[in-house]
C-alpha cells in the first residue's frame, strides 16, 4: 500500500459566483417600489496551506479532483446571496505548486504559507445596485462570474539540512536510524528505503534535521532507479553526506569510484555544486572495511574532502560526525541573508492605460481584450435585451467603440471580446448617444429593436394579439380631435 507519495496532479475548481436578482419590491399602496435585487455572493477560493502535520501527498494522490462552494444567488429585497466557503488543502512544508506546462507558481515553504490556486467567481449585481438616475428600474441583473477551474502538478521537495546520498545499501537508512529518533527499514538488500526519511539530530545547541534519500545508482539523473523520482528532496539541503560503503560484496565497486559516480549523477541534475561535501567512510566495525578505509582515506582528503570513518552498529565515530555536521549546518544558517519583512508594493496603473486592447484580425474582425470587457461579457444575459444595451452603454464609456473607429472597424464588422478559446462575436454597429428617452419596458432595450432577438419577437406578437393601434390610426384620430392642427 502507498503510504509516501511527494508528485501528483490536482484537478482544482473554484467556487462560481452567484447570480444577481431583478425584483421590483411589491407592497399594498406602494405601486412604485422600486427595484430591490440582492446581489449574488461571491464563490469560493481554493487556497493552499503549509502544515507540519501533513508530511506527504498521499491524500490528494486518492482524491485529486477538488471544487469550493458556490455563491448563493440574490434575492429580492436587498437579500445578498451567501458567499461559497473557501476550500483549504493542507500540504507539507516544502511544497512546490507548478503549472501543466512545468512553470513554478508557488513555493510554499514554512509554517502557515498560504497560496491562493484558483480564485472564486464574483457575484452578479442586483438590478437594486444598478438602478440611477437614468435608469430607475433595471429589468436586469448581473450573472455570476465562473470561478478558476485548472489542473497543477504538487510537488514536495524535503525540507532538511543534511542529505545523505550513496549506493543502495551503503548503510544509510542505518546511520539516519542512530543519528536521530527516526526508525526507517533497514534490511540487506538493494532498494530498502523506498521513501525519504527524516530524523531529527540535537547536538550541543544545534539541532538540525537529516534526510535518507533512496539510493542512487548510475543513470539516476535520467531516470534510472529510483534517484530521478526523489533527487528533488536534496535540493533544499545544506550540506551533502556521501555515505560510502567500504564493506561492500559487489567486485566492481569501491569507495572512491562510488564517490565519482554519484558526484556525476548530482552534476547533471544540477544546482548542488555550491553544497559543502562531508564523507562517511561506512562499516568500518568489519575488518576488511576498516582495511579499504586505511587505504582510501588519504586519496578523499587529497581532494580536500573531510572524511569521518563510522559504524553504525558500534557508533565508532557518530559523536564527530554529528557534531562536524552541526557546525557546518550552523555556518550554512549564518551566511543565509535575513528574510525582510513583505514589504507593500503599489503599482498604479499608467494614465494612458486604457485598459483594454483593440486588434485587427483578419479583413473584418476585431479582438478586444482587457479585464474589464471580458468581465462584463461573462456577466451580461444575453438572452436580456436590456442587459445587453447596458453592455453597449459600459463598453462605450469606456472607450471601446471609440478605439474601434481608430482602428478602421467598419459598420457590420464582427468583434469579438475575449481570447479566441471563449468569445463572444457579435457585428459591431455604431451606437448613438442617448439618454432615458432610449429605455424602453424594463428587460427591452429600443437599441434592440432591429435585432432578431427573442425578446423583440414575443413583444410584437403580444402587440399582434392585443390588436394594438398602428401609427397611422394615432394620426388619424389626433386629427379629429384638433382639427385646426
Amino acid at each position: 500500500m502507498t503510504t509516501f507519495v511527494d508528485r501528483v496532479e490536482l484537478h482544482i475548481a473554484a467556487g462560481n459566483g452567484g447570480h444577481g436578482c431583478a425584483s421590483v419590491h411589491r407592497e399594498k399602496f406602494k405601486p412604485l417600489g422600486g427595484p430591490d435585487g440582492g446581489d449574488g455572493g461571491h464563490g469560493g477560493d481554493v487556497v493552499l496551506v503549509v502544515d507540519h502535520e501533513v508530511t506527504t501527498l498521499l491524500e490528494f494522490h486518492y482524491s485529486p479532483h477538488r471544487k469550493a462552494t458556490n455563491g448563493k444567488p440574490g434575492a429580492g429585497g436587498h437579500r445578498t446571496g451567501a458567499n461559497g466557503q473557501d476550500l483549504v488543502l493542507r500540504v507539507p512544508d516544502g511544497t512546490v505548486v507548478l503549472d501543466k506546462r512545468g512553470e513554478v507558481l508557488a513555493d510554499l515553504v514554512g509554517e502557515g504559507t498560504t497560496f491562493v490556486a484558483a480564485a472564486g467567481g464574483r457575484g452578479g449585481l442586483g438590478n437594486a445596485a444598478l438602478a440611477s438616475a437614468r435608469r430607475k428600474a433595471p429589468g436586469f441583473a448581473l450573472l455570476g462570474e465562473p470561478g478558476d477551474a485548472l489542473d497543477i502538478v504538487l510537488e514536495l521537495k524535503s525540507v532538511a539540512d543534511v542529505a545523505l546520498v550513496g549506493y543502495p545499501s551503503a548503510g544509510k537508512s542505518s546511520l539516519i536510524s542512530v543519528l536521530s529518533a527516526a526508525k526507517p527499514k533497514i534490511a540487506d538488500y538493494p532498494f530498502t528505503t523506498l521513501v525519504p526519511n527524516l530524523g531529527v539530530v540535537s547536538t550541543g545547541s544545534t539541532v538540525y534535521t537529516i534526510a535518507d534519500v533512496p539510493g542512487l545508482i548510475p543513470g539516476a539523473s535520467e531516470g534510472k532507479g529510483l534517484g530521478l523520482e526523489f533527487l528533488r528532496h536534496v535540493e533544499r539541503c545544506s550540506v551533502l553526506v556521501h555515505v560510502l560503503d567500504c564493506a561492500t560484496l559487489e567486485s566492481d565497486r569501491e569507495p572512491l569510484s562510488d564517490l565519482d559516480v554519484i558526484e556525476a549523477e548530482l552534476a547533471s541534475y544540477g544546482g548542488l555544486a555550491d553544497r559543502p561535501r562531508v564523507i562517511v567512510l561506512n562499516k568500518t566495525d568489519i575488518p576488511d572495511g576498516q582495511d579499504l578505509a586505511d587505504i582510501v582515506r588519504p586519496d578523499l582528503q587529497a581532494r580536500g574532502l573531510p572524511v569521518f570513518e563510522v559504524s553504525a552498529v558500534s557508533r565508532k565515530g557518530l559523536r564527530e560526525l554529528s557534531f562536524a555536521l552541526a557546525e557546518l549546518v550552523a555556518a550554512a544558517r549564518a551566511a543565509r541573508p535575513k528574510e525582510e519583512s513583505t514589504r507593500i508594493v503599489i503599482r498604479p496603473k499608467p494614465v494612458d492605460d486604457a485598459g483594454f486592447t483593440v486588434r485587427r484580425e483578419g479583413e473584418s474582425l476585431f479582438r478586444v481584450r482587457g479585464e474589464k470587457p471580458e468581465r462584463w461579457v461573462r456577466q451580461t444575459d444575453f438572452s436580456n435585451d436590456e442587459a445587453v444595451g447596458y453592455l453597449a452603454d459600459r463598453l462605450n464609456r469606456l472607450g471601446v467603440e471609440e478605439a474601434l473607429v481608430k482602428a478602421g472597424a467598419q459598420e457590420g464588422d464582427g468583434v469579438a471580446i475575449g481570447p479566441e478559446d471563449n468569445a463572444v462575436v457579435f457585428d459591431w454597429e455604431p451606437s448613438v448617444s442617448g439618454g432615458a428617452e432610449l429605455l424602453g419596458r424594463r428587460g427591452e432595450d429600443r437599441r434592440m429593436e432591429d435585432a432578431q432577438r427573442p425578446a423583440v419577437q414575443r413583444r410584437r406578437d403580444r402587440e399582434a394579439e392585443r390588436g394594438e393601434k398602428g401609427a397611422g390610426d394615432i394620426q388619424r384620430e389626433y386629427d379629429e380631435f384638433h382639427p385646426f392642427g
